[in-house]
């Protein structure tokens, strides 16, 4: 009997859960059912599929969204209605597993760049709201692997969701509070140069490093680290066209200029800061080896944690820190 009993609770949740999607494409039952999946949403890890492939809600929730911007400027906005927009945007939160997936098959491509639409649809409108609840998921990690291993368009895609977050003030604040966040981003868009991106993924490649730019430490980073092909003119015949994307990467060198008669700023010497002799022995080696290019790995994690390009971190755990120098899988 209690076996019955079980089996009959699935059942019961995989039915409140279609009808309360159902009810979302009906005015007068849609403010309930937003209130009730954003509440039950922890209980209903099935809830993505739903959503996704029942017809027009996901077109619901996005003109909920929208519905919501003639309140902000002048701010009209009522408690009701940003509690409604909030539970909406919890509910976006189950896309991300879309956009977790591996796969190159074309029907998975698909399956991102659609998601990655719509993730693009709530970036477009320049909203602080939208962008702190993007940051309080995956986002910025999941562009980032697309970024590096999608297709053109996804890329593209991808590269332009990081660009309007990091131009919020939020966004830009939050990439460079640390430095695993802007190394993190920084890896990626280098690798992305060194894949010659066609004109339109570099023009938003170019945008993401103007825009980090505006950081004090980013730009001291930047004018060690940037890559050599926007230096050198490599681009400079993909460009010709592109006046806006020309302006972008003048403005970038511009930014990264030194001053007439001054030097780049300079590396600090891990040796007066009394790291440890393994740090220290990784990152004179690769510094000789690797001089104004991005370093790599979780080598790379260790010297920045450690403060060598002048953020104020250094963790608590050397040793933990220390383990697998060597290894290249990435940074975190």
């Amino acid at each position: 009997m209690a076996g019955s009993c079980d089996a009959v609770v699935p059942d019961i949740k995989m039915k409140l859960e279609e009808q309360l999607v159902l009810n979302l494409c009906n005015p007068e039952l849609r403010g309930n059912a937003l209130i009730e999946l954003s509440k039950k949403r922890e209980m209903l890890p099935d809830l993505a599929p739903p959503m996704w492939h029942s017809f027009g809600t996901m077109i619901v929730l996005l003109q909920e969204i929208v519905s919501v911007y003639p309140a902000l400027s002048p701010p009209m906005l009522s408690a009701s209605v940003s509690n409604r927009a909030c539970n909406v945007l919890a509910l976006l939160q189950y896309l991300y597993p879309f956009l977790n997936t591996t796969s190159n098959a074309r029907s998975f491509e698909y399956l991102r760049l659609t998601t990655l639409g719509v993730f693009g649809a709530l970036v477009k409108v320049d909203d602080t709201e939208v962008v702190n609840t993007l940051l309080n998921g995956d986002i910025i990690p999941l562009c980032l692997r697309i970024m590096e291993t999608g297709s053109e368009l996804s890329k593209t895609v991808a590269t332009f969701i990081v660009q309007k977050i990091i131009i919020d003030e939020a966004g830009l604040h939050y990439i460079c509070a640390t430095p695993e966040r802007f190394f993190g981003i920084a890896v990626v868009l280098a690798r992305m140069v060194a894949e010659e991106p066609s004109t339109r993924l570099l023009k938003h490649i170019v945008r993401c490093y103007l825009r980090l730019t505006d950081d004090p430490r980013a730009r001291s980073a930047l004018q060690i680290h940037l890559p050599e092909a926007l230096r050198d003119g490599t681009f400079d015949n993909g460009l010709r066209d592109d006046a806006v994307a020309r302006r972008y990467l003048q403005k970038l060198l511009d930014n990264l200029a030194v001053p007439a008669g001054g030097a780049p700023p300079p590396v600090p010497d891990p040796a007066a800061a009394g790291f440890p002799q393994p740090l220290l022995d990784v990152w004179y080696d690769l510094h000789a080896e690797h001089a104004g290019q991005l370093l790599q790995g979780n080598t790379l994690k260790c010297v920045v944690k450690y403060g060598i390009l002048q953020w104020p971190e250094k963790p608590a755990n050397d040793d933990l820190l220390l383990t697998g120098l060597t290894s290249r899988k990435g940074v975190v």
